[in-house]
């Protein structure tokens, strides 16, 4: 049994791996830490989120001695816990996923943890579609005359940022490299597409970047349970959208995430 820590965990992605793992006592024993005990504004009225008290850490992740405390003797930390959009702005950004990240990783290895998953964006890439062809003719719904097939996006590809938001993200991934080439930590980022609470595309020509949350459920579990020789990586959490223009085959052969959803079937 695997004892797994959740940052974040009454947020909207954070809060749907926290009931799908919990919902398995055999495999996980879960924890969660947030900065208050209260859903997300994104969680649907649906959801309940129960974290039980004696497993629930209340934090706003800039003390990290407690983050450490609340670490120990975990096998693996799912960090989602941020600035979902930088909408608060810079200070935001640099309290919630700058600081708040650098503790997130340094309290793994402080307190022994040996894997970390990280919630990185894939606004991290969002460049393209912004600015380079074909990818910005799919976001503005124009879909003919595409090439076939379509030329994937890859993680090797050069990281395109195009707000504070999605640097802090990029710069996550650079802090997990640096953790697991010195510190010896097995650190996995997910590039997590556009989850909603609607659990559909918000508008037609967003249906490229779109994430279901039965998805992005299921490659965050995929990475939790990753072989250990996965050391670091970085994957596409996308569904299997058809105009999605990156590429999630080597998550599959790496992880075993297959998505399950499509955009157009919503």
């Amino acid at each position: 049994m695997k004892k797994v820590m959740i940052t974040g965990v009454y947020g909207l992605i954070a809060g749907a791996i926290y009931n799908k793992l919990s919902s398995d006592p055999a495999r996980y024993e879960v924890f969660g830490l947030a900065r208050r005990r209260q859903d997300s504004d994104r969680v649907p009225p649906d959801r309940v989120i129960e974290v039980p008290a004696e497993k629930f850490t209340l934090s706003d992740m800039q003390d990290l001695n407690q983050m450490t405390q609340a670490f120990e003797g975990m096998d693996v930390v799912v960090h989602m816990a941020a600035d979902p959009s930088g909408a608060g702005g810079w200070e935001s950004v640099l309290k919630s996923n700058i600081i708040g990240g650098y503790h997130a990783f340094e309290a793994c290895r402080l307190a022994g943890v040996p894997r970390i998953v990280y919630a990185s964006s894939i606004q991290a890439s969002s460049g393209y579609r912004a600015y380079e062809e074909p990818y910005h003719s799919i976001s503005q719904g124009q879909f003919d005359d595409l090439p076939d097939p379509l030329p994937l996006v890859t993680k090797d590809m050069p990281t395109r940022p195009t707000n504070i938001y999605a640097s802090s993200k990029v710069w996550g991934e650079s802090v997990a490299r640096f953790y697991s080439d010195v510190h010896g930590l097995s650190c996995l980022c997910i590039r997590i597409g556009w989850v909603l609470g609607e659990d559909k595309p918000a508008r037609e020509n967003a249906g490229d970047i779109w994430c279901s949350q039965r998805d992005i459920v299921e490659i965050s579990e995929c990475c939790v349970n990753a072989p250990e020789d996965v050391r670091y990586d970085i994957f596409y959490g996308m569904s299997d959208n058809k105009y999605r223009w990156v590429d999630i085959e080597d998550a599959k052969e790496k992880v075993g995430f297959v998505p399950k959803d499509r955009a157009e079937d919503r």
